[in-house]
């Protein structure tokens, strides 16, 4: 079995050469390293990096639009790491299509049990082999090669926001409130905020009007559902 390989994007070197060692050398993961944003962007590679560590204060081009424009072109999962410990940063970080985040700084260990989940989520979703296409009104979802399309146009969505398309449409009608969701799809790493903006931009993608949503519905009070009708 080949490597995964880990893009880490931070411009502190002390941390760099602690996150190398930590990954390469003790976990036998691939380690490319940059140091700025747009060093990060001209090295991405979609085919060759299985997670980016990506940090939020970078030179020349910021954490969240690396983040962004990374996410415009691959579902590769995306941690992000960040100094700043306000609730808004965590938010945003999502909303431009990070998976997760931690906080500098950070447990070592913790940061290696959430690499190793996160793909080893990713690796169980590309082995898929026993589902197939599913359509409702006008969308259509292959849960093979994890692809969407509404009136036959491409929706371009995260791996997060399609695991949780993947879990309402395959429990249509049924109710899953926040804290299940969080366990369900985030392993309970995040919290319930992280569920309500992964629906919001969920919504945004596949909704013709999001505020009037056809696909996935709120029972108020309770969770959210997607429609069995």
């Amino acid at each position: 079995m080949m490597a995964k390989n880990i893009l880490i994007v931070d411009d502190e070197p002390t941390l760099v050469k602690g996150l190398r060692f930590n990954l390469e050398q003790q976990e036998g993961y691939v380690i490319d390293v940059a140091y700025d944003g747009e060093e990060a962007l001209d090295i991405f590679d979609p085919e060759k990096h299985d997670l980016i560590l990506l940090d939020l204060m970078l030179p020349k081009i910021d954490g969240m639009e690396v983040c962004q424009k990374i996410r415009s072109v691959s579902e590769v999962p995306i941690i992000m790491l960040t100094a700043k410990g306000e609730d808004m940063d965590k938010i945003m970080g999502l909303e431009f299509g990070a998976d997760d985040y931690m906080t500098k700084p950070f447990n070592m260990l913790e940061l290696k049990a959430r690499i190793k989940t996160i793909l080893r989520r990713a690796g169980a979703q590309k082995a898929v082999t026993d589902t197939q296409t599913i359509q409702v009104k006008d969308m259509k979802v292959n849960l093979i090669n994890r692809s969407v399309e509404i009136k036959g146009e491409d929706i371009n969505l995260t791996a997060k926001e399609f695991d949780l398309l993947n879990l309402f449409i395959t429990n249509r009608g049924k109710v899953f409130d926040r804290n299940t969701l969080l366990e369900l799809v985030w392993k309970h790493q995040g919290d319930l905020r992280t569920v309500d903006v992964h629906i919001r931009r969920l919504r945004e993608k596949i909704e013709q009007n999001p505020a009037k949503p056809e696909y996935i519905l709120t029972k108020w009070g309770v969770g959210y559902y997607f429609t069995n009708k």
